[in-house]
């Protein structure tokens, strides 16, 4: 695993966890969430006049990878009215990375060494680890099938996108390919919010938080086109695990700024994380 897709990595998580962090200070997360990707993707159509588009040969898979992530950002938006989906997505996080290495072993024959598979299992039962406590917290409470089948389709839907951007910019330019994802994502996830919650909410969310939600749309936009230029050249199922520190560094976040509680089970967890981290880059 190269060292300079691990620092690409590991500022594409510290972005993504800063904005999830700023997004805790919203009582109107979802509508916060839309106004990110309108705004990343207004800041994407900048930027295209001066990268151009992507070759024909990359539409393809933009396009299929802006589908699958307007759906996935319309399933969280819907799910999270489901309690029980809000206990078991924390360890749907960790099922990503594993459904990954199973399409990048099928697909694109990467071959992982001992570490790797050691790193990777590391990571993936880190995070199980840390959404654990999720369910700790609410021991009264059992999560049903309903919820349970909710969070695999959403970490299966992670996975697949995450496979696709990998191997569309392993054979293209990364940056016009990333750039024209974003432009198109809005045009799905738009409508459909400002159907569910009203046009006037949604204005009245951009003139309370204008500042925090331009900053969100900088980090979300900068945040996933690190993660693609390391996908240019380091494995992606490696890639893919060690993004999953932006859940490590959201909780250490959360414990540092808004004492939100950070227990010795996600103390533990995120050392396992962490620790998954090294092994791959020592011996992946």
């Amino acid at each position: 695993m190269p060292i300079s897709a691990l620092i690409l990595l590991f500022f594409s998580a510290s972005m993504h966890a800063l904005w999830n962090f700023l997004l805790k200070s919203s009582d109107e997360k979802y509508i916060a969430m839309g106004w990110q990707v309108i705004l990343s993707g207004l800041f994407s159509l900048g930027f295209i006049f001066f990268t151009g588009l992507p070759p024909r040969s990359m539409w393809g898979f933009a396009i299929l990878s802006m589908i699958l992530e307007a759906i996935y950002f319309i399933l969280l938006c819907s799910a999270y009215s489901d309690h029980d989906f809000s206990l078991v997505y924390p360890i749907a996080r960790g099922a990503a990375p594993a459904l990954l290495v199973l399409w990048t072993a099928i697909f694109l024959h990467e071959k992982l060494t001992i570490g790797g598979y050691l790193g990777l299992a590391l990571i993936t039962g880190g995070m199980m680890v840390i959404g654990a406590t999720t369910l700790l917290n609410n021991k009264s409470e059992k999560p049903h099938l309903r919820g349970i089948l909710t969070a695999l389709s959403v970490a299966l839907i992670i996975s697949i996108y995450t496979f696709i951007d990998g191997t569309a910019v392993k054979n293209g330019p990364a940056l016009p390919y990333g750039l024209s994802m974003f432009v198109m994502v809005p045009f799905v996830t738009t409508p459909y919010l400002a159907r569910r919650y009203g046009v006037s909410h949604f204005v009245d969310v951009w003139n309370k938080n204008r500042g925090y939600l331009l900053l969100g749309g900088v980090l979300g936009l900068v945040a996933y086109m690190l993660a693609l230029f390391a996908y240019t050249f380091a494995p992606l199922s490696y890639s893919g695990a060690i993004r999953e520190v932006s859940a490590v560094i959201g909780a250490f976040l959360g414990w540092r700024f808004l004492k939100e509680e950070m227990g010795g089970v996600r103390v533990v967890g995120s050392a396992i994380v962490f620790t998954g981290v090294m092994v791959i880059a020592i011996f992946g």
